[in-house]
């Protein structure tokens, strides 16, 4: 009986630490539409701009905008334009990327994403490097996806120190749609776990200072996850 009894004090105090040692120290959310830099032929568009070219039009994204390559649907093409964030890391330490996108097809469903220094400023249209692919979650509604490589599978992790990085959201192929970023030292690979939120007033102040630094008191959103990888 005692032996049951300290197994399963043990088993609550592990449990207590990997929940502990999945909790988020760095919490940034960013509005795509605020990147310090976009290069055309990405644009900021709104819901009526994806079905003016043909596709079912996107649910209301946060703050009412998107970044996008204009693209029809099934028609491939791209790998040009570009959005920059200036990220001011608060510590150092390994961190991921959550992206909130939508996907209409396999054709318009990717981007390549950079994060320097720690990617060496490596640009990825001109290499196609694939470990910098990221092939976003299908499907019409706003899901959130973590930043992974296509087609080798996996996602994404970066060291960083403390200090002013550049994260870059590269057209790789035209269509596909960004509408907000959230940063994370919390490396669970299921978005509730990692406590995914959307950005807010305050989120926005910030970048509208040119910079995106973490900001506390979130409140979490409702996240929903669709995984379907068919990039091209």
């Amino acid at each position: 009986m005692r032996y049951i009894f300290f197994s399963v004090i043990s088993v609550i105090a592990l449990a207590l630490l990997s929940g502990a040692a999945m909790s988020a120290d760095v919490e940034i959310a960013l509005e795509a539409e605020l990147a310090n830099k976009i290069q055309a032929p990405m644009v900021i568009a709104v819901p009526a701009d994806a079905k003016a070219r043909g596709g079912p039009e996107p649910d209301e994204p946060s703050n009412g905008k998107f970044i996008w390559t204009p693209g029809a649907p099934v028609t491939g093409g791209g790998g040009t334009g570009f959005a920059e964030f200036i990220i001011d890391i608060p510590k150092d330490g390994t961190y991921t990327i959550w992206g909130r996108a939508i996907a209409w097809d396999g054709n318009s469903d990717s981007f390549y994403v950079t994060w320097d220094p720690a990617d060496g400023g490596e640009n990825a249209q001109q290499t196609q490097n694939p470990d910098l692919c990221w092939c976003a979650a299908g499907g019409n509604i706003w899901t959130w996806d973590r930043a992974n490589r296509w087609p080798a599978g996996g996602d994404r992790e970066w060291e960083l120190d403390k200090g002013e990085t550049k994260l870059t959201i590269w057209g790789r192929e035209d269509g596909a749609m960004l509408d907000c970023l959230f940063i994370t030292d919390n490396l669970a690979v299921e978005g509730a776990a990692a406590g995914v939120l959307l950005p807010t007033d305050e989120d926005r102040e910030f970048q509208a200072h040119g910079k995106a630094v973490e900001a506390a008191g979130k409140l979490s959103t409702t996240w929903g996850r669709i995984r379907s990888q068919h990039c091209n």
